[in-house]
């Protein structure tokens, strides 16, 4: 596949069925509403597929709500290729997604991971109080320092 013209994707990975699972998605939504040229992607999960998907692009950049403890509630951090993979080829991470692009489609796309600390993860619609403030802080934070080169 030849290289789009837009050379930027984000990839909103989640659920919104799923309380702060829903953040990658959200983030989307408020991406578009910005009005950009960058390529937007919502997807449940990565999968091997994804591989072939980001080779098209110089740069991408996945969100995902994350569980893990962060300093201010979100990171964003470059994302290191990895052969390392779960048990189950539905479910990989952005790391493996880039080897496996690096690797088969010999692209190196410059790839960071944007996530999003959650707490509530039950079968609800409607984000956590605490994971609607760690959005709007990505939210700023991103629009104030990565996404002001792209609008």
């Amino acid at each position: 596949m030849k290289k789009l013209d837009h050379n930027i994707l984000i990839v909103g990975i989640g659920n919104n069925g799923r309380q702060d699972d829903g953040l990658g998605w959200l983030f989307l939504d408020f991406l578009k509403e910005q009005k950009t040229s960058i390529d937007l992607e919502y997807k449940y999960q990565l999968q091997i597929e994804d591989a072939e998907l980001i080779s098209n692009y110089d740069k991408v950049i996945f969100v995902d709500a994350t569980k893990e403890n962060t300093e201010d509630g979100y990171y964003l951090k470059p994302c290191i290729p990895s052969e390392k993979y779960g048990f189950s080829s539905h479910a990989l991470a952005p790391e493996t997604i880039l080897y496996l692009c690096n690797t088969l489609y010999e692209n190196q796309p410059e790839v960071s991971i944007l996530g999003i600390e959650g707490y509530e993860w039950e079968l609800k619609i409607g984000l956590s109080k605490k994971g609607v403030v760690n959005f709007n802080k990505a939210k700023k934070y991103f629009k104030d320092t990565v996404l002001i080169n792209y609008i």
